[in-house]
């Protein structure tokens, strides 16, 4: 019997859908994102999938993977119901106190994101717990109910908990949380200890006041999502996409939104890993465009990078410091408005400018015909002459080249350009910016950037993808199959994972070896229980181990892989070597100084899925090529314009030319070629001058 697995990707702009069969058949489709409602999507996106196959819900038979917008959007949109938080007595102003680090030191008129949270929905508790988890004062039961009954009286759906210290010992925030069930069972509670269980007050309490902020949105959406896949006859229960990478199941995902942040693009890089490993290159950057963002992501040795903090809602992008920070481990990418959608606009020094604003899928780009009054980079690639606008999702969606000349042209007369030359502008400009982003990602992460590979992918990856490795010095683009809809693809290649942090502060010289096994054997059982609930067998869960450290009086700590088991035992020779090593590699230099332990990592994973798609068809003979005009730099050149499944394995052909599949294009500028590769990836090279 033919096995089946369905994943769906909510974009900014665009829904993808994925449906894969045991046999390497895929079928795809794209449709526009309906923010109002992100299930009516996401059910009309595999309605054409499940149509397009020609099989029943019952057919999908074996994993139905998520990966959604849903967090990020309630968070931007700042739409959520009345939350509340609960901080120790005296620590009640700390998400406006913040860390007291200014983002840029010498502008007077610096803005942070304002808190989810507002003062008059903070409430005290009179507790205290010591640095070394010592309960110094203990919760008092009658406080707790007080505070919970005036919560109900005031509407409030959910409740954030970060008492002082409670990720050494979370005793006084479990008392809450009982409490709170007793009096108050339709409130929501979360707890950092529980969720963020790591030392930072400021950090902690910013993680754990998200999760609460977005509980109410994402736990209704996750519910909804199952009743209605159950109502239609998926036998399947839904798998979760999370920011580390990792899938989990739907119930516990949905009490963890704040590891869902990065879901989607997480899908991304984790694809990466996968062609990197397919193609034999052990580092590549992952580049993935869609409608209303651009991320890069830097893989190395098969594996893309992870951090353990990132920011939402920043009120500068490329401002570390300036948005709310979260403590949770996730892929270390750069994210920037740079995609199809983004609007064009010009400064007040008459520059062209486009993004971050984008005109997402309602009204959208002025070529959708949906309304859209301002040009955005979409326009600007059917003005230039690089998407056919018959042709947009294999002519399922006309676009209006018409009406996305007529605001092209507008924006060309301010400032003196004709539309192909302002369409241009616009190209180059949003290439510059998602070039700029990626020195910059990889530069701050002592990656040389120069010469590496490129993954291209996402709907409007492949269209923009030659100039900006151009931009970066790289000499090889890669598209592979199914290039538009990759992400959504890559929740079916990757792993049930669940990553797991926690925090113990010591120099790893004098470590007890009992306390350190009884920490990681806590999270090794969290991790088992995770994804045992994600349907995996606990024989078939496997473990990384890690460790935060910095040299003794330092502030920012290093993450390392450690190649033992903690349980078993501390080498810390081998977890000094290692520190070291890493060290140099970030900042050139090593320090002979005590070294620290803050935090404790685990890695709960499965095996790595088998599932793959088939090799995209090729031609048997040598296609004749369609031609059109393409302005390049401002000239029209005569453009071959090939069908993907014309082109031949190994038989390059020059640039410029266009390569069209239903649901993407692939522009290729002159000066490079690109072939086919016996994989079924598309594969770009720069010509070398001998």
């Amino acid at each position: 019997m033919t096995r089946y697995s369905l994943a769906v990707d909510i974009g900014g702009t665009f829904t993808d859908a994925v449906l894969l069969a045991d046999d390497g058949r895929t079928f795809v489709d794209k449709t526009l994102t309906t923010h109002g409602n992100l299930l009516e999507g996401f059910f009309r996106g595999v309605d054409l999938v499940m149509g397009r196959a020609g099989i029943a819900p019952s057919d999908v038979n074996d994993v139905v993977v998520h990966a959604t917008t849903v967090v990020t959007n309630a968070l931007i949109e700042r739409k959520g119901p009345p939350v509340g938080l609960i901080l120790t007595k005296g620590f009640t102003d700390i998400l406006y106190i913040r860390d007291e680090h200014r983002y840029d030191m010498y502008d007077p008129q610096i803005e942070f994101a304002e808190p989810l949270i507002p003062r008059e929905r903070t409430w005290p508790l009179d507790e205290r717990v010591l640095a070394d988890g010592t309960v110094e004062k203990g919760a008092s039961e009658a406080e707790i109910a007080t505070i919970a009954r005036e919560c109900r009286s005031r509407g409030i759906q959910s409740v954030a908990v970060s008492l002082i210290n409670a990720y050494r010992n979370g005793e006084n925030e479990a008392l809450v949380a009982e409490i709170f069930a007793r009096e108050t069972p339709e409130i929501f509670v979360s707890l950092s200890s529980v969720i963020a269980p790591q030392m930072r007050e400021y950090l902690r309490t910013s993680t754990v006041a998200i999760n609460a902020y977005t509980v109410p949105i994402t736990r209704p959406y996750l519910e909804a999502l199952i009743a209605e896949l159950e109502r239609r006859g998926f036998t399947q229960q839904p798998l979760i996409m999370l920011s580390n990478g990792g899938v989990i199941g739907a119930a516990r995902a949905g009490t963890l939104p704040v590891r869902m942040i990065e879901s989607g693009p997480a899908a991304g890089a984790l694809v990466a890993c996968y062609f990197s490993r397919m193609f034999g290159l052990p580092d590549l950057i992952s580049f993935d465009m869609g409608g209303t963002t651009a991320k890069a992501c830097m893989i190395q040795n098969h594996e893309p990078l992870v951090t353990s903090t990132f920011e939402v809602d920043r009120r500068y992008r490329f401002k570390p410091g300036s948005g709310m920070p979260i403590t949770v481990p996730s892929i270390d990418m750069i994210e920037i408005g740079a995609g199809g959608g983004s609007i064009a606009w010009v400064d007040e020094l008459g520059l062209l400018r486009t993004g971050p604003e984008s005109a997402g899928s309602i009204p959208g780009p002025v070529c959708y015909g949906r309304g859209g009054t301002e040009p955005c980079v979409t326009d600007a690639d059917v003005v230039l002459g690089i998407l056919d606008p018959d042709r947009f999702l294999g002519g399922d969606m006309k676009l209006d080249a018409d009406g996305a000349r007529a605001a092209i042209a507008t924006l060309g007369a301010r400032i003196g350009l004709t539309s192909e030359q302002a369409a241009w502008g616009m190209y180059e400009v949003v290439c510059e910016q998602m070039a700029a982003a990626a020195r910059t990602h990889a530069t701050d992460r002592g990656v040389d950037y120069r010469g590496l590979p490129m993954l291209a992918f996402g709907g409007a990856g492949p269209v923009h993808a030659c100039l900006v490795a151009d931009l970066i010095e790289s000499t090889q683009v890669i598209y592979p199959p199914l290039a538009s809809v990759l992400s959504a693809f890559g929740t079916l290649v990757t792993p049930a994972q669940i990553d797991l942090v926690r925090s113990q502060l010591g120099l790893i010289d004098r470590f007890d070896t009992a306390t350190a096994r009884d920490f990681v054997s806590q999270m090794t059982e969290e991790g088992t229980a995770a994804l045992t609930e994600a349907g995996l067998a606990p024989a078939d869960i496997g473990f990384v181990f890690g460790a935060d450290l910095r040299y003794f009086g330092q502030q920012s700590e290093l993450r390392i892989e450690l190649p033992f088991d903690p349980r078993a035992g501390l080498d810390t020779a081998a977890m000094r070597a290692i520190f070291d090593r890493e060290y140099v590699a970030q900042y050139g230099l090593k320090l002979d100084m005590p070294i620290e332990l803050v935090n404790w990592h685990v890695t709960a994973r499965g095996s790595l899925p088998d599932r793959a798609a088939a090799h995209v068809a090729k031609g048997n003979s040598r296609p004749t090529p369609r031609s059109r005009i393409v302005h390049i730099r401002g000239k029209p050149v005569e453009t071959a314009v090939y069908s993907r499944t014309e082109l031949m394995e190994d038989d390059p052909i020059a640039g410029p030319v266009i390569v069209e599949e239903r649901e993407t294009t692939i522009f290729v500028l002159p000066g490079w070629t690109i072939r086919l590769h016996p994989n079924g990836s598309l594969v770009a090279d720069k010509i070398t001058e001998r």
